[in-house]
């Protein structure tokens, strides 16, 4: 059998547009033509910029074609000026350069002196002429200023256009993760880039909890067209930054307050004592700040920034349906009627008549898992019941700037976030129906996630830029629930690998979900990017590589007591066929233990060659190895029909079927991955 071990993924791509197209993941590129005012070129034309709020200064001087090109610039307001012996001095401001922006100014000088100044003050908008493919920027008077439910600025994806909400994570994604679908693209296939590091979940691959409003300078949506430097993920780039210090001191105070008395209340909620429906209890304070400024004039500066949202909800609306004392004694004539089935009249099937069943046929399990449910006194078995979902959330981030010369800068950003919510089943003497959490909720959390990103910019002459990335991404997501009851609990023979939860699905009635298991997810990351870009000529070439490494540990708990399914395919009804132990299906497993590691190399060379003032090709290829992910605990395996056919077993794991093989048998490829 022959094995496909390492396929190569390559790309490359011709692109011909009127001017040229550069990435600049989490900064900005400006270039640009500089003529006199008869239109011909002028070489030799220094050319400055000054970021305004920093004092950073990159100068340049044009090429023999009157060009110039300022790569890897910072984002945010600048000055630009153009100097020629002969010529009057040129000055712009109100230049707002955005993330991953590529705009092109061209400047006309006027004979003159050089004391002359002939100053243009206009904060109007750069088009951006260079880039191949689609995108938008969402800045921050936007992430601000909309209105956010919850405050999280990944809602704001889709005001980018063509970007459409496709579904909700699973509940191994930490909380902020979204699965976003741009320009018809897997939702999958978006890659998010934070300060110019992966920020990708790699076990989910959605995004990892992104900075609160305040905190995050701007985003770019970009897709079709995306060249060599963007890689791994086909669909899309989301391109953010933090904020960071200036020269001036800022900083902003917030709370944002939502309370029970300005809501509505359900109209299905619980009738209280004072007669009335009880409302939800919500009281959610959602409360930080954020400061920044200098601590060493244009040379050092800091940023920083809180969020803490406290959550205290009570929902009395919860509906479930339970055995009533007639459905014990067999008679299901008012649970089958049409007043309890929505005006359709069910007759429980044969052998049973006149939709009474013999309670001597009832299910010891069955009856002792009802004596653990709330009593009801509703004839159809329908209890309306309070539940909560109590949660404390925070987020804290911080970032440090250095101009640590006019050729060198570096910056450090480290946020961290952590999620606790506790269970509302307080345990026995409780409603065990409290043990089902809320839809899209999950019982208890204790998760935490440090995410530190290291940058270094440096400037070797006017024509050569190198910037590294190096990154850190750690999350840890714990699910929980109070111990309720399991299979043993229940009298039921079957092992339970956990005790104190089984996850259960009666249709019509309940629902225990495998999602409310006992579950942990470990994820650590390790990202360097290096990115260095060379002017030479008409050519601007760009070469670099990403490296991840990703380590993650699996342990989940939902099938360790089996996953239990009772649909009524038996009678008609479902807590019927609870009562008659008529199980559906029921899938039953040792508890899940998966750790894992995997690499991703990914490298590029771009060039862009303007071939004449009118006509630029750009040239890119990218090359990504796949390797494949490596299982630490021989828990990956290969089926070969071949094999099965013949009968022949696996020697490490001997109770394995045939056509089986595992790491350490005859023919399973070298190392852990199956490739």
């Amino acid at each position: 059998m022959s094995q496909f071990r390492i396929p190569l993924i390559g790309a490359l791509s011709v692109l011909v547009s009127a001017a040229a197209a550069w990435a600049q993941l989490s900064t900005a590129q400006l270039s640009g033509r500089i003529t006199d005012q008869s239109g011909a070129v002028l070489p030799g034309v220094t050319v400055t910029v000054t970021q305004t709020d920093t004092g950073l200064a990159r100068t340049v001087v044009t090429n023999e074609n009157g060009t110039y090109v300022l790569p890897n610039l910072p984002t945010g307001p600048y000055r630009l000026e153009a100097m020629l012996q002969g010529f009057r001095t040129y000055s712009q401001t109100g230049i707002v350069l955005q993330v991953a922006a590529t705009p092109e100014i061209n400047v006309a000088l006027a004979i003159g002196s050089l004391e002359e100044t002939v100053a243009v003050e206009a904060a109007a908008p750069l088009v951006d002429v260079l880039s191949a493919g689609i995108s938008d920027v969402v800045d921050n008077e936007r992430i601000l200023e909309l209105p956010l439910q919850g405050r999280q600025v990944t809602d704001l994806i889709v005001l980018a256009g063509a970007a459409v909400q496709a579904g909700n994570p699973s509940a191994r994604t930490f909380p902020g993760g979204v699965t976003i679908s741009v320009a018809g693209g897997l939702p999958i296939g978006v890659g998010y880039v934070l300060d110019g590091a992966s920020h990708n979940s790699p076990q989910s691959n959605v995004n990892l909890p992104m900075p609160f409003p305040d905190a995050l300078q701007e985003f770019r949506v970009a897709t079709s067209g995306l060249t060599a430097q963007n890689g791994m993920h086909a669909a899309a780039s989301v391109n953010a930054i933090t904020k960071s210090g200036t020269n001036t001191f800022h900083g902003n105070a917030f709370e944002f307050l939502r309370d029970r008395r300005l809501n509505a209340t359900s109209p299905f909620a619980a009738i209280g004592p004072d007669g009335t429906r009880q409302d939800d209890g919500l009281r959610r304070h959602q409360f930080g700040g954020t400061i920044g400024g200098p601590m060493a004039r244009d040379r050092l500066f800091f940023f920083g920034g809180y969020q803490g949202t406290v959550l205290r909800f009570r929902p009395a609306d919860q509906i479930a349906w339970v055995p009533t004392p007639a459905m014990l004694a067999g008679d299901f004539t008012m649970f089958a009627s049409a007043a309890c089935n929505g005006g359709t009249q069910v007759i429980l099937r044969a052998p049973f008549v006149g939709n009474r069943v013999d309670p001597s046929q009832f299910s010891p399990a069955a009856l002792n898992l009802a004596k653990r449910l709330p009593s009801t006194t509703d004839p159809c078995g329908q209890i309306t019941y309070q539940t909560g979902d109590d949660s404390n959330e925070g987020q804290a981030i911080g970032r440090i700037d250095f101009q640590w010369s006019a050729d060198h800068a570096v910056f450090g950003r480290y946020m961290n976030v952590f999620i606790k919510k506790t269970p509302p089943y307080q345990g026995e003497g409780d409603n065990v129906l409290k043990a089902i959490p809320l839809p899209g909720s999950v019982p208890g959390l204790d998760n935490m996630a440090h995410m530190l990103t290291l940058g270094d910019t440096m400037i070797f002459g006017p024509t050569v830029v190198n910037a590294i990335r190096v990154a850190y991404n750690d999350t840890t997501l714990r699910r929980y629930n109070t111990p309720y009851f399991d299979p043993a609990d229940l009298g039921i023979k079957m092992y339970p690998y956990l005790r104190g939860q089984m996850p259960i699905n009666v249709t019509g009635a309940f629902n225990f979900p495998a999602g409310a298991t006992k579950a942990t997810y470990l994820n650590a990351s390790y990202n360097v990017v290096d990115d260095l870009t060379l002017v030479r000529g008409r050519h601007q070439f760009g070469i670099g590589g990403n490296v991840r490494y990703w380590r993650g540990h699996v342990q989940s708990s939902s099938r360790a007591a089996g996953t239990w399914i009772v649909d009524g395919s038996a009678t008609g009804l479902g807590l019927a066929d609870l009562l008659l132990g008529r199980v559906t299906s029921v899938e039953h497993g040792a508890q899940q233990d998966l750790p894992v590691h995997s690499w991703y190399l990914g490298l590029y060379a771009q060039d862009t060659w303007r071939a004449t003032n009118r006509l630029t090709f750009n040239l890119g290829a990218r090359w990504e190895p796949y390797f494949g992910t490596s299982v630490d605990n021989t828990a990956v395996y290969i089926f070969d029909l071949e094999r099965f056919r013949r009968g022949v077993k696996s020697n490490v794991f001997v109770n394995a079927p045939a056509g089986l093989m595992y790491p350490g048998d005859a023919g399973f490829p070298p190392g852990q991955t199956g490739l």
